[in-house]
């Protein structure tokens, strides 16, 4: 029996609304609402134009069987300039789905490292239970920053923060999210922390700032229903987890240092060398710099106005030289289980009734990456050749 609900999971996971569909595979909209709410099963000439659309076995839809959970669409940090619509955020919460459902698939054959985040998340629930009263919000951001960069051991630079994020239980995925999204990131029900980087942006420094953003939200926001928020308050929040994000990349006592040895603090390339260092944008350390006090404000506008006219404010020096990181654990983890033989591609297709061009969809890698992986079928092994006896 066909099952409606798994198109509609495969259908959000696409972004397409009933009427898009309906369109793409040449039928009305009604007849697509049935399917889905099992008033009506479709033509195998239907089932055949759906899972070419979709990359999915036939037997995809007739199982009850999902490998994909559930979702509150409500607890979704955006880093947007406006908050997202239902039917956007919708779409995220469907795709998250399937990626937490393929990532406690892989959990079956593969024992990550500790999760530290969920410690450190706790720790920071508590300690802005406990301070609230006695410390303004900017120093609980500061303590909760710096705190997290040490239990983290994100180490003297931020080159390798992805992979310690990674490394400490967030799981990182690429995804072209539009111009306006830069990211985003939740705790699934299972308390696993996942973040969608956008992939619009070229920069490994403004790269470096949504990762350490989007933490903020992890441990400030958590469990913080988002659809409730005004703009101003959804402003609000934005700008507390960017201040994290200064405080976490750029730890304040080292920085103060470094930004006392500028002789003009209203220059943007006299932040260069600050940027090799600590890999966070030019921009970004004067915003930082103004915070703490160290730019005046007619400084700031003066800085702002020669970012402009030295065409630094889509790219900046050293941008084109800083490797962007690309996340590697869901990779190395799929590459770990081919290479041992633990399982094959065929067998997670088998399992999920997914092809690997859908994999390769969920999980945000390259398509060749997997098909690499792919073997051709093949019964008459060596087993059944011998050597001619002369």
């Amino acid at each position: 029996m066909f099952v409606g609900e798994k198109l509609t999971d495969i259908r959000l996971l696409h972004g397409y609304s009933r009427n898009e569909l309906a369109k793409l595979v040449d039928v009305s909209e009604q007849s697509i609402w049935q399917y889905e709410n099992n008033y009506n099963g479709p033509r195998l000439e239907i089932v055949n134009k759906l899972k070419d659309l979709f990359n999915v076995k036939t037997k995809y839809f007739y199982e009850e069987k999902s490998y994909k959970t559930k979702f509150d669409p409500s607890l979704l940090a955006y880093r947007s300039k406006e908050i997202n619509s239902v039917v956007k955020t919708k779409y995220e919460a469907t795709h998250l789905e399937f990626i937490e459902g393929f990532i406690n698939l892989l959990e079956g054959y593969i024992a990550y490292p500790e999760n530290r985040l969920v410690k450190t998340r706790d720790y920071c629930v508590q300690f802005i239970v406990e301070a609230s009263g006695r410390l303004d919000r900017t120093e609980i951001i500061q303590h909760i920053a710096e705190y997290a960069r040490k239990e983290l051991q994100i180490g003297e630079d931020n080159q390798k923060l992805l992979f310690f994020l990674e490394k400490n239980g967030v799981f990182v995925f690429e995804k072209f999210l539009g111009e306006d999204i830069d990211a985003y990131s939740t705790w699934s029900n299972k308390d696993k922390p996942i973040l969608i980087l956008g992939t619009a942006k070229k920069s490994s420094v403004r790269r470096n700032f949504d990762l350490a953003h989007e933490l903020g939200h992890l441990l400030l926001h958590y469990k913080m229903d988002l659809s409730e928020l005004t703009k101003a308050e959804y402003k609000k929040v934005e700008a507390e987890a960017h201040d994290f994000a200064s405080y976490f990349l750029m730890p304040k006592k080292e920085f103060i240092e470094d930004i006392k040895q500028i002789q003009r603090v209203s220059n943007p390339n006299a932040y260069i060398d600050l940027k090799e260092k600590w890999l966070v944008s030019i921009a970004a350390m004067a915003y930082y710099a103004r915070k703490l006090g160290y730019l005046t404000y007619e400084q700031h506008r003066y800085f702002y106005a020669s970012l402009s006219r030295q065409n630094y404010t889509q790219i900046e020096p050293l941008d084109d030289k800083i490797k962007i990181i690309r996340p590697g654990k869901v990779k190395s983890s799929l590459q770990f289980l081919f290479e041992k033989e633990i399982i094959a591609l065929e067998d997670l297709i088998k399992i999920t009734n997914y092809n690997e061009k859908l994999i390769a969809k969920i999980v945000g890698l390259d398509e060749k990456f997997l098909t690499n992986y792919l073997k051709e079928p093949s019964f008459f092994g060596v087993s059944y050749i011998s050597e001619r006896q002369k």
